[in-house]
């Protein structure tokens, strides 16, 4: 703890990861608001799961090249540019009634026009903090963005079913440009420059480490989504009986990010083996196993407790390899394309699970968030000797000192 506290300490850390987080909010946010508002607008989880496919498409398409861009461009633009887009695009879909296929089209642009702040971050760490303190500080950044993935639900969920879905979408929109102009904004900002990547696009993902990551986290965030849209659909009531169950699935969906949050802090700073990624992630299968046999809120906290613990240290563990197999100039790529992978797979397993919802019940979507975690431990086992062995080398699971060493060839 103390080491964390030093890292607070430091002229501007505090800043940047409060600045970052709330500019990254809507991230975990977005999949689940859209999938209540469309829903909410056109009576069918079906067509709200086409909305989010389209929104995931236009990610998958803009990930890696606006992380590219900030290398030729420059931070501050790129993320100007793209912020103010896609909080248009969001507003838009709040407040204009469209067709299903006006509203993935413009969902599209949303997913296209989203923030790189991920990757521009993870470049800005290690310029500001001594070598010593890059552990603890990517160690909290670890635990500190499960409030993204797994708190965001939590705040839109309770919005969209106390007050209406047209509020949660605004309120995405809120935290995306307010966190995005306080990150723009930021002065530490000024001070870095992303190095240009000599190297052709997508050649970074001939590194096993980054294909590897970025398919295991979309897996990892499709089955967060599937468990997010089962718990909602599963304690929805209509009129007063709405409330009560809105306020379940808050409580659900809090204790699994205070799992989360638990076992980053716990031990997902601990020395990687290459084993690591997989055990990490049966953790998360698990619980999601556990709590698809019994859809009982009593039952299920403790499920999603373990499931949760689980999560924070397997995205750990992800940023740690992929940082010590690629150069200082080629990490906004890489992160880029694991941010993409993340989101796609925050689409896909929002858009299934509200499809086997609608034909089958909320249990399938537990279901399908087993059967996304469960090939996510089976990936990185099948894989694991290509998987670097980071014991010895640095205790921490985060991206260390090394890519800073490495000049960009």
């Amino acid at each position: 703890m103390s080491a964390y506290s030093s890292v607070l300490k430091t002229p501007g850390v505090a800043r940047i990861i409060a600045a970052q987080l709330t500019a990254r909010f809507p991230s975990g946010m977005l999949s689940l608001g859209m999938l209540l508002h469309v829903e909410q607008v056109h009576d069918s989880y079906g067509s709200a799961g086409l909305v989010l496919a389209g929104g995931a498409v236009g990610q998958a398409v803009a990930g890696p090249l606006t992380s590219r861009l900030m290398g030729r461009l420059g931070i501050r633009p790129v993320l100007a540019v793209t912020t103010a887009l896609c909080a248009a695009a969001i507003l838009t879909i709040a407040f204009v009634t469209m067709s299903i296929p006006l509203t993935i089209l413009v969902a599209f642009v949303s997913g296209l026009a989203t923030p790189p702040v991920q990757p521009a971050v993870r470049t800005i760490y290690p310029k500001l903090v001594t070598s010593q303190l890059l552990t603890p500080l990517f160690s909290l950044d670890a635990s500190a963005q499960e409030i993204i993935w797994i708190a965001g639900p939590v705040v839109v969920t309770f919005v969209a079913t106390q007050v209406s879905t047209v509020l949660a979408l605004v309120l995405c929109a809120f935290f995306m440009v307010f966190g995005g102009l306080w990150f723009i904004l930021s002065p530490e900002l000024g001070r870095v420059r992303i190095p240009r990547s000599k190297r052709r696009f997508g050649v970074v993902l001939t590194r096993p480490t980054v294909i590897i990551s970025t398919f295991v986290g979309l897996l990892l965030i499709g089955s967060c989504s599937a468990v997010e849209a089962g718990v909602v659909a599963n304690f929805q009531g209509t009129g007063a009986d709405a409330s009560a169950h809105g306020y379940e699935s808050g409580v659900v969906l809090a204790i699994w990010s205070l799992g989360s949050l638990l076992g980053g802090i716990t031990f997902g700073h601990l020395p990687l083996s290459p084993w690591s990624l997989a055990r990490r992630m049966l953790l998360m299968f698990a619980g999601v196993a556990l709590a698809s046999i019994w859809l009982n809120v009593w039952w299920m906290v403790p499920a999603l407790l373990i499931s949760g613990a689980g999560i924070a240290p397997a995205l750990a563990a992800m940023f740690a390899m992929t940082s010590s197999s690629v150069k200082f100039s080629d990490t906004a790529e890489a992160f880029g394309w694991i941010g993409t992978g993340q989101l796609i797979g925050a689409g896909i397993g929002s858009a299934i699970a509200g499809s086997v919802i609608d034909s089958n019940g909320p249990q399938w979507a537990f279901f399908v968030s087993g059967a996304f975690a469960l090939v996510g431990v089976i990936v990185p086992a099948l894989a694991v000797r290509k998987l670097p062995d980071l014991r010895g080398r640095d205790s921490s699971p985060i991206p260390d000192t090394e890519p800073i060493a490495i000049q960009p060839s």
